[in-house]
């Protein structure tokens, strides 16, 4: 891209796989160095990126990236930044879109607000303390943070996609995995998609992120504590043994496929939550084969569409029934971590809602923000006997 940053096609149409065309591969727009901040006096320094601190009372590092507080908000349709370059501007110049082609199947690139980013000559050993205070070390967030844009139309959701498609993504997802693991310093790969307003989305054309953090994040440090003891005390995988006791009971599995498992967890603590895990032991996304590759792209969009059928507006006045909700979500890949613990890990994806009714949201206050005390508004039996009953 005109600032330096990586743009990639993944494409799965012709004549582009077939190699007898390409995309547009120049970036027209006037961008400066993204490693280079212009004063308003015309003066340039290096850029120095985000910073991250350390929490002395909860040992985990907030990244603090005040730049994002100017990313694009709710932008109108003609002018969303993930939308293909309209041909009448494709030549010169393209608005203040990313992305250079006039059409794409799947594209990656590097965000252009980055809560994480490698900065050239800084590393992470290039830290310090806040105020000269031991007890705050601060160091440089050098992680990176891509976006995936799922599809050139700005209309459609995941759960429109084709398998195809979501083959194609599959596909992007598991080469950035294994590219943002090789990268100096990253500990963490998480693949993950928001989806609806409720969750705070600002772009609503279908994409999703991930974020190669260069710690491990909080959630992920307590499931490896869980695994470390659970080894320790029982010789087992845990991460195994909870979708074998999942499959054994079967209370809560509301989908299976030949290589794929979906099951509401014994201890779902949102209003609508799931997980899919692949059957056998894998530790990432590269990890999967193609068979399994091709099963969850499938076994991904029935979910999914189960999910949309989740919750239904009330009957209208004139007895016609309710329209099903289009359900917000966020959907987290879990992966084995890059060094460290890796051999805990287990692949499993997170689909999960804060939409606990029709017009209401749960709101996390008092004890589960205060102090992290979850209280569930429902049971897993009560989700996971709805997302059978919505199976078609």
């Amino acid at each position: 891209m005109a600032d330096g940053r990586e743009l990639i096609y993944f494409d799965d149409s012709e004549p582009f796989v077939s190699g007898g065309a390409t995309r547009r591969l120049d970036d027209p727009r006037p961008l400066g160095d993204r490693f280079v901040l212009t004063e308003p006096d015309g003066s340039t320094r290096p850029v120095t990126g985000p910073e991250m601190r350390l929490d002395p009372l909860t040992g985990e590092w907030i990244p603090m990236a005040s730049h994002r507080m100017n990313r694009t908000f709710l932008p109108a349709a003609d002018a969303c930044p993930l939308c293909p370059a309209r041909t009448e501007t494709a030549g010169s110049g393209y608005s203040d879109g990313e992305i250079p082609a006039t059409d794409y199947d799947v594209v990656v690139f590097e965000n252009r607000f980055p809560a994480l980013m490698q900065v050239p000559g800084i590393t992470l050993e290039d830290g310090w303390d806040v105020d000269d205070e031991p007890l705050w070390a601060a160091r440089p967030a050098a992680g990176r943070c891509e976006v995936v844009c799922f599809s050139a139309d700005h209309t459609s959701s995941f759960a429109d996609l084709t398998p195809r498609r979501v083959r194609t993504i599959v596909e992007a997802w598991a080469d950035r995995t294994a590219e943002l693991g090789r990268l100096p310093g990253i500990q963490q790969v998480f693949a993950f998609e928001n989806r609806g307003r409720e969750i705070g989305v600002t772009l609503p054309h279908p994409h999703g992120q991930i974020y190669a953090f260069p710690f491990v994040a909080p959630r992920t440090q307590a499931m490896l504590r869980q695994a470390a003891a659970y080894r320790e005390r029982t010789g087992g995988h845990l991460l195994h043994d909870v979708v074998e006791a999942e499959r054994r009971a079967g209370t809560r599995v509301v989908l299976e496929s030949e290589h794929w498992v979906a099951y509401v967890p014994a201890a779902a603590r949102w209003p609508v939550e799931v997980h899919l895990a692949p059957k056998r032991d894998v530790l990432d996304l590269p990890g999967l084969d193609d068979a399994e590759r091709d099963d969850l792209a499938r076994t991904y969009l029935e979910l999914l569409r189960r999910l949309d059928r989740f919750f239904v507006e009330p009957d209208a006045p004139d007895g016609e029934p309710g329209r099903p909700i289009p359900l917000p979500y966020i959907a987290g890949w879990h992966q084995a971590v890059v060094g460290e613990g890796r051999e805990l890990g287990r692949l499993h994806l997170q689909v999960f809602s804060v939409l606990r009714a029709p017009g209401k949201l749960k709101y996390l206050a008092g004890v589960e923000s205060g102090v992290g005390a979850w209280i569930s508004d429902t049971t897993p039996e009560r989700i996971a006997a709805r997302l059978q009953e919505v199976a078609r």
